[in-house]
């Protein structure tokens, strides 16, 4: 079955604005497996005091209690920015066989802006990325909540 690349980016916009809403930096994610959603997370870090909840992990880690394995070779990761070096070496661990992601993470970005984990052939799997889907919608939310905590005077 064919997904729609747009729909996915915008459900997983909907799950960052819930990120954004508790606190967290509004970031979702969709994993879809033979082109059903198999699982979608966003960012928990503050909520959950730990600085590996990130909504790519949340995601890939239901999806893959969902399959009952860890390889997920068949799966696509819709993520609302670009996945920082421990998400993407997630999705190199997990073997996905997609990511797509809407805006880039110039200060942080592991999948092409500052490191690339996803295409490094000194690892035993790479990762199709696309990047660009609803770009300026995600760039536009991670915006308004960083400028919202910068007027409450917030530590980033």
């Amino acid at each position: 079955m064919a997904v729609d690349d747009t729909a996915m980016m915008r459900r997983a916009l909907e799950l960052a604005q819930i990120a954004g809403a508790r606190g967290d930096v509004p970031v979702g994610a969709v994993v879809t497996i033979d082109g059903e959603i198999a699982a979608v997370g966003f960012n928990q870090k503050e909520a959950n005091h730990d600085p590996t909840a990130h909504a790519e992990i949340v995601a890939l880690r239901q999806a893959a209690a969902r399959q009952k394995g860890w390889r997920l070779a068949n799966a696509t990761l819709y993520v609302t920015k670009e996945p920082c070096v421990m998400c993407a070496g997630a999705c190199v661990g997990a073997r996905i066989a997609r990511l797509v992601y809407a805006c880039s993470d110039p200060k942080g970005g592991g999948a092409g802006s500052v490191f690339d984990v996803t295409a490094s052939a000194l690892l035993n799997h790479r990762i199709t990325v696309e990047k660009g889907i609803l770009q300026d919608e995600a760039s536009a939310m991670l915006k308004a909540f960083f400028q919202a905590k910068r007027e409450d005077g917030l530590e980033l």
